[in-house]
C-alpha cells in the first residue's frame, strides 16, 4: 500500500490525533510503512499518551475506527465519495452529523454519527437506538456467568471502564440469552444414551416475600462417542421422585428412546420413576452417595476407618464376594458400633449390585454420579456468591450460562492440550459447547456394554 508523504509528515499531537491518523491509514502494514507506529511508540515511551481510561488512546482508536466505518457506510449508501463533484447531481447527499455516546469494553465513547438529507441512512456498525457495542454485551454476559450479580456488574463497569449502566439495562442484556436457553432446553436429543446421570443441587430462589431452598435438577447423558452432554436443567420446590418422573418423560418426548444404565442417588422412588419411562434401563445407585449416607451418623474420628472397610464391598470381584464383605463389616467392631451404616447398604443392596457384574473398565464409569458432581461443584462456586435468585427463570438462565462458561474453559483446555501433544483437536474443541469432557476409558467401557447389551448397542455403533 502506498502512503502519501504529506500524510506521513503530519505531526501527531495527542491521543485523538494518533487515533485519527492510524484509522485513516486503514491497515497495520500501512501504519508501519508510514512510520506512524514508531511515532506512536515514542509517544507511549515518553508518557505523552495515556493508553486507557477516559479519553485514553484505546477509547480514541475505537472512536476513530467506528467513525471511519460509519463514513464508509454512508459513502456506500450515497454511491459517491465525499468531495466528489457528481454528488451535486445526486438525489441524496451528506447532512453533517449528530453526537452519540456509545458504551464499549473500553468505556463510553463520544461519536459523531454521519447522516444524510433524505434520512434513509441506517448504519449497521452502530445501529439506531443502540447505545452499546456487541463486545460490551458479551463482557456483561460473561461476568454474569461468572457469578456476579447485576448490582456487582454495574459497579464493576463504573469503576473499571467508567461506563454507567442501569440495573434494568444489564438485566435486559442478560435476558437476551433466554431465547437461546429455551431452545437449548427443548432441543431434540439423541435416541440412545448408554449412560444417564441424574442429580440435583440446592439453590436459593425468592418466592414472593420469602427466599426458599429449591432443587435444580440436572441430567447428563453420555453419548455413544463417550461425550457427556448436559440434557437439561429444571428448578422445582424440592427434589422428589415424582418430579424426576416428569423429567424422564420430558427427555423421552425430546427423543431419548433407550438408556442402558441410569446412575442416581438413593432417593426413595427414584428407580421406579426412571423405569416408568425406560423399562429396560438398569438403575445404579451412586456408590459415593451410599458411602456418604453410611457415614452420616459415624463420628468424624471413625469415618476414615469405616470408609476403608466399605471399600472392600464396592470393589469386590462379584456380588457374592461383596455380600461376604458386608457381613464381615457387620460383624466387625465398627459394624457393631454403627449398625445404621450396615442398614444403609442392606436397604440399597438391590440397586447397588448391578455394576458388580461388569468389568473394572465399566465399573469406573457407572459406580458414581461424579460426572454431575464435578459440574455441581463448579456451579456451587458460582451460585454461592449470589445469595439468591429473583425467580426460577433467572436461576435457570444463570446455571445455563455458568455451564457454558465451564465447558468453554474445558473445550479450550482440550484444544490446547491436543495442540501441545501434536494431536488433531476433537471436532468442536475451542468453540462454544454445552458438554463435558470425554469419558476416560470409554472405548473399553463401551465394549463391555456391547457384550452385555448387544441388541441395544450395535444399532447405534458405527
Amino acid at each position: 500500500m502506498t502512503v502519501e508523504k504529506d500524510q506521513d509528515q503530519t505531526p501527531m499531537k495527542n491521543a485523538s490525533d494518533v487515533a485519527e491518523k492510524l484509522a485513516a491509514l486503514g491497515s497495520m502494514d500501512a501504519v508501519k510503512e508510514s512510520g506512524a507506529f514508531d511515532e506512536l511508540m515514542g509517544f507511549i515511551d515518553r508518557g505523552e499518551i495515556q493508553l486507557d481510561g477516559k479519553d485514553g488512546f484505546i477509547q480514541q482508536i475505537i472512536r476513530a475506527g467506528l467513525e471511519r466505518g460509519l463514513k464508509s457506510e454512508l459513502t456506500e449508501h450515497l454511491g459517491y465519495e465525499k468531495g466528489d463533484g457528481q454528488g451535486r447531481f445526486a438525489p441524496n447527499s451528506r447532512n453533517g452529523s449528530y453526537p452519540k455516546t456509545v458504551s464499549t469494553v473500553a468505556g463510553d465513547v463520544d461519536l459523531q454519527i454521519p447522516r444524510d438529507r433524505a434520512g434513509t441512512f441506517t448504519p449497521t456498525l452502530v445501529p439506531k437506538g443502540s447505545r452499546r457495542t456487541g463486545g460490551l454485551d458479551e463482557m456483561i454476559v460473561s461476568l454474569y456467568a461468572g457469578g456476579m450479580t447485576v448490582r456487582d456488574i454495574a459497579y464493576h463497569l463504573e469503576t473499571t471502564i467508567g461506563t454507567e449502566l442501569s440495573h434494568d439495562t444489564i438485566s435486559k442484556i442478560t435476558d437476551e440469552v433466554l431465547d437461546e436457553v429455551a431452545a437449548w432446553q427443548e432441543r431434540p436429543l439423541e435416541e440412545f444414551y448408554p449412560i444417564l446421570y441424574l442429580d440435583a443441587i440446592v439453590i436459593k430462589v425468592r418466592d414472593g416475600h420469602q427466599v426458599r431452598n429449591k432443587a435444580a435438577h440436572m441430567a447428563v447423558g453420555v453419548s455413544v462417542e463417550g461425550i457427556k452432554h448436559v440434557l437439561g436443567i429444571w428448578v422445582t420446590e424440592n427434589e422428589g421422585a415424582k418430579f424426576w418422573a416428569q423429567v424422564c418423560a420430558q427427555l423421552a418426548n425430546r427423543g431419548v428412546k433407550d438408556v442402558l444404565i441410569a446412575c442416581c442417588d438413593g432417593l426413595t422412588g427414584f428407580p421406579e420413576a426412571i423405569e416408568a419411562t425406560w423399562s429396560k434401563a438398569t438403575v445404579q445407585t451412586c456408590v459415593v452417595h451410599l458411602i456418604r449416607a453410611a457415614n452420616r451418623f459415624v463420628s468424624y474420628t471413625d469415618r476414615r476407618a469405616v470408609s476403608a472397610q466399605l471399600k472392600s464391598i464396592y470393589t469386590a470381584p462379584s456380588i457374592e464376594a461383596a455380600q461376604a464383605a458386608l457381613e464381615d463389616f457387620e460383624a466387625s467392631e465398627l459394624g457393631r458400633k454403627y449398625p445404621s451404616a450396615v442398614a444403609t447398604w442392606r436397604n440399597a443392596w438391590e440397586r447397588f449390585t448391578p455394576f458388580l457384574e461388569f468389568a473394572p473398565e465399566l465399573r469406573k464409569v457407572i459406580y458414581t454420579t461424579n460426572a454431575i458432581e464435578s459440574m455441581n461443584y463448579q456451579l456451587r462456586k458460582v451460585t454461592k456468591s449470589r445469595g439468591h435468585f429473583p425467580s426460577d427463570t433467572a436461576a435457570v438462565k444463570m446455571l445455563w450460562l455458568a455451564i457454558c462458561n465451564i465447558e468453554d474453559k474445558r473445550a479450550r483446555e482440550r484444544f490446547k492440550d491436543a495442540a501441545k501433544k501434536g494431536r488433531t483437536p476433537r471436532a468442536g474443541a475451542g468453540t462454544h459447547l454445552v458438554e463435558g469432557a470425554g469419558t476416560n476409558g470409554w472405548k473399553q467401557a463401551l465394549q463391555q456394554l456391547a457384550m452385555a447389551y448387544p441388541e441395544r448397542v450395535e444399532p447405534y455403533v458405527n
